[in-house]
């Protein structure tokens, strides 16, 4: 069969740092391909669908698989059906790796802070057991005087969360219009470092780190439950 050949004029090329998509897809009008494979004005090769609930791409592909393989006619071909994350493994693996890379590094960062603020009720504790011990002997508890230096701690580490979301959101703004970090598409299938600024995940970033921080220095803080008035007075 002589194959049949049309002359397309090129309007342009498209980028998205996929090879597996830039070297094989052209976008064009569909009445070209029709015409090519002599196929009506209805038929075509295949039906893209589009979810809304990303996470749910596996119940929905499957409900999808039960309605093609439920509806057939008589000779006709039954459908396949294959989900993006099937069709292209390699892409959602290297993207599960980076997640699991973010989730590693938040843990680091909020143990370092967590042990770094710890370190620092310590000092403030032993450089204020002469106070401690006046609040003991005037009867205050233990409990109200580990709130003191808790109420400090969370003072302290909230106001170097402010510098540092500053300084992180000035970074992502440079980034998001400038583009200052390069990337190399053949290895991370983008040309630069994207960044999303999401108010909300950065209110409960913050709030979680807080909190962590704060349910590790609960424990150090029975250090002033062990500091004893005479001894703390009479050192004094």
């Amino acid at each position: 069969v002589t194959p049949r050949m049309l002359q397309l004029k090129v309007c342009g090329i498209y980028r998205t740092s996929l090879e597996e998509f830039d070297n094989l897809f052209i976008i064009g009008d569909i009445k070209q391909v029709q015409r090519l494979n002599d196929w009506k004005s209805d038929e075509i090769s295949g039906f893209e669908i589009l979810v809304s609930d990303f996470k749910k791409i596996d119940l929905i592909e499957q409900e999808i698989r039960n309605l093609v393989v439920d509806y057939s006619k008589e000779n006709s071909a039954i459908l396949r059906t294959e989900s993006i994350t099937r069709q292209y493994p390699q892409i959602f693996d290297w993207l599960s790796i980076l997640d699991m890379n973010v989730w590693v590094i938040l843990f680091l960062m909020v143990m370092v802070a967590g042990f770094n603020m710890i370190s620092a009720l310590l000092v403030l504790i032993l450089e204020r057991s002469t106070m401690i011990g006046v609040l003991k002997a005037l009867g205050s508890p233990n409990w109200s005087i580990r709130k003191v230096f808790l109420y400090l701690s969370v003072f302290l580490t909230s106001r170097g969360m402010i510098w540092g979301n500053a300084i992180g959101i000035a970074i992502i703004l440079l980034q998001k219009i400038f583009h200052l970090i390069k990337l190399n598409p053949a290895t991370y299938y983008v040309d630069v470092v994207p960044v999303n600024l999401n108010i909300v995940h950065i209110l409960l970033l913050n709030i979680g780190c807080i909190a962590v921080t704060t349910l590790m220095l609960v424990i150090p803080s029975y250090l002033v439950s062990k500091i004893s008035p005479d001894k703390s007075i009479r050192f004094d």
